[in-house]
């Protein structure tokens, strides 16, 4: 959504003419005026929230971050412009309310022998109107009951001597309006320097605050207050959030982390590890890094979040630059003991919970008994299934373009790869586990690559920060929704567990393989394949997510919690609320697909049984 420039002397002429279109056609307002003013309206709503002052202040930035605003330094064109939107919109939504944001002078409370971090204040006033009030009285305890992080709001009445500019409630006549003004506890006394992160929470109390106050005013103005206050956010991507999400995906899609911590010589490396007798750790081969770490840390840190105006969006995009920047840091300590410490610091230690919980399912999973070796489906066969897989989602969706390789640099098993299925040339599978693998991989990990790829932010496609976990369990359900979760799966993914557990210790390879096969009951082959994953690179911590995953999914489906959400795009459990809200926003579309094996005769009364409460262990009961 690009501005345009716009004379001060024409202003409401063009803003006549741009609400006509909004009215009419839908076309949202977006103008940078000569003068350093800005007006920006994405849809027809109920209010504007008006910021006059300098652009350097929280406040300029809690104005800005909502889907209505005006942010000016004439406090004369902002009574007019004030006074034309709230004319035209007051008809089409039946009640306006102008919200006048700004900051006090000082912060009044915070004094040089305040034992503890006193209270900040915020001053509210408006009209005598019953809406007016229901309005101040809904953003007082929204402001109040918001968690503090640092100082807590005290909110009491707005005393005109407390402000240096003239209310823009005076000028405004008959129209609604709310005046909030807060204290600058995001400046350090004496200083112009400021707490950013006390800053970014000062701006979202505020812009919750002031939606909450919106839809109080409306339901008292006897209009249906949204079904919540988040859907008056924002619903339009301005230019600079599209800019930054494209630029952030441009070093996303620069490397592939997984591959490039996987060994090319995993055959070959059994073959070392067994002529050794299991006592000495093979040698790992990795792929050369196709790019410099250092240049794709510069292009990652050279795109601003400063100027995206949506607090939310601005903070995926800052956790997602900050996993990057981690992922990269661990490509270049790759075979490294650093290697190690910075999976921890991405992925995690094992947790006792977690660990205790590997421990019982490897307890209570019955291990496989010596049989006749069954006959395994190949590469081949695999890699046709899956193609088939992919057809049928690409009758439904034909922008599911995804490919499957075959692939002689990977370890046994499959890989996704952005929108590619890469299969190991080695693969062995059991007939039973196909449609289980199959539903895995493509039915969680690529049906939410294309999911994202529609909503218009590259970081649904690519994974949020912390995706992972939540995609692993979701692909581990899935298993167990199409019969396909047996003893050995699942104890291999309880296993995965303990090695993490034992590797981040500080226990050797080799150690850990002994662990696994004399301790635990894993045969020789799948031990090794277990403490493979587990020490590639320098010490993977990624595999102990995989059972905290589907515990977490588990839960989530106990709690009452919906898929849906987990199928827009690769999101993490922490950002389920996220999701709604900018859902609820309109800004996320229903995801396109949803997996086919939920719709299955099989799958659904394990759902079934999953949403009324389920161990992980009890997977393989049924």
């Amino acid at each position: 959504m690009k501005p345009k420039l716009v004379e001060p002397a024409s202003v409401l002429a063009h803003i006549e003419a741009d609400l006509d279109a909004l009215l009419n056609a839908g076309k949202p307002i977006r103008h940078d005026f000569a003068d350093g003013s800005r007006l920006h309206i994405d849809r027809p709503l109920p209010f504007l929230c008006v910021y006059i002052g300098p652009d350097h202040t929280a406040a300029f930035d809690a104005a800005s971050a909502n889907a209505s605003y005006l942010v000016t330094g004439d406090s004369s064109l902002a009574g007019e412009v004030a006074r034309l939107v709230a004319t035209r919109m007051r008809g089409r939504c039946g009640a306006f309310l102008v919200i006048d944001m700004g900051e006090l002078a000082e912060d009044r409370y915070l004094t040089h022998d305040a034992p503890f971090l006193p209270p900040f204040e915020i001053a509210l006033a408006s009209g005598d109107t019953v809406a007016e009030k229901a309005a101040l009285k809904r953003f007082t305890a929204a402001a109040s009951e918001r968690e503090a992080k640092y100082r807590t709001p005290r909110v009491g009445d707005l005393n005109p001597v407390a402000c240096e500019e003239p209310w823009l409630s005076d000028v405004l006549g008959d129209i609604a309006c709310l005046t909030v003004r807060f204290a600058p506890i995001y400046r350090m006394p004496g200083d112009k320097r400021i707490y950013p992160a006390l800053r970014d929470l000062v701006v979202a109390n505020m812009v919750d605050s002031a939606l909450q106050a919106v839809s109080a005013f409306l339901k008292a103005s006897k209009l249906d207050p949204p079904i919540t206050h988040r859907s008056l956010g924002r619903r339009v991507f301005i230019d600079a959030v599209a800019r930054a999400d494209r630029d952030i995906d441009k070093v996303a899609s620069a490397f592939d982390f997984l591959l490039a911590v996987t060994p090319i010589n995993a055959e070959q490396a059994w073959l070392e590890f067994e002529a050794g007798g299991f006592k000495r750790a093979p040698t790992l081969l990795y792929r050369p890094l196709e790019f410099e770490v250092t240049a794709e840390k510069r292009k990652l840190y050279s795109v601003s979040l400063d100027h995206l105006e949506d607090p939310l969006l601005a903070g995926l995009l800052s956790e997602k630059q900050q996993e990057l920047d981690l992922q990269l840091s661990m490509l270049a300590a790759r075979e490294t003991p650093r290697f190690a410490e910075l999976g921890r610091a991405l992925y995690g230690s094992v947790e006792p919970d977690l660990a205790a919980r590997a421990r019982r399912i490897l307890e209570k999973a019955p291990a496989p008994k010596p049989s006749i070796r069954q006959k395994c489906l190949g590469a081949d066969t695999v890699a046709t299934a899956a193609r088939d897989m992919i057809s049928r989602y690409r009758t439904a969706y034909p922008d599911f373009e995804a490919s499957v390789e075959i692939r002689a640099d990977l370890p046994a098993g499959l890989l996704v790869s952005r929108n590619r299925l890469l299969v190991s040339r080695d693969t062995k599978l059991a007939p039973e586990r196909l449609m289980a693998l199959l539903s895995h991989e493509i039915g969680v990990h690529l049906l939410t690559y294309f999911n994202g790829d529609m909503q218009g932010l590259a970081i649904l496609r690519s994974g949020l920060a912390g995706y992972e976990g939540m995609q692993e369990g979701l692909a581990v359900l899935a298993e167990y929704l199409v019969g396909g979760m047996t003893p050995a799966r699942l104890r291999l993914i309880a296993a995965r567990v303990l090695a993490c557990q034992a590797m981040l210790g500080g226990t050797a390879f080799e150690e850990t393989f002994r662990l696994l096969h004399e301790d635990l009951g894993l045969d020789r082959r799948s031990a090794f394949n277990v403490v493979l994953r587990v020490f590639r690179g320098g010490g993977f911590a990624k595999d102990a997510i995989y059972l905290r995953g589907v515990m977490q999914v588990l839960d989530h489906l106990r709690n009452g919690g919906s898929l849906t959400p987990f199928w827009i795009g690769k999101i993490s459990a922490a950002h389920f609320g996220v999701i709604e809200e900018l859902s609820a926003r309109g800004l996320l579309r229903a995801p396109r697909l949803e997996p086919a094996f939920l719709s299955s005769e099989v799958a659904k009364p394990r759902l079934k049984k999953a949403m009324a409460g389920m161990d992980p262990i009890d997977m393989i009961a049924t």
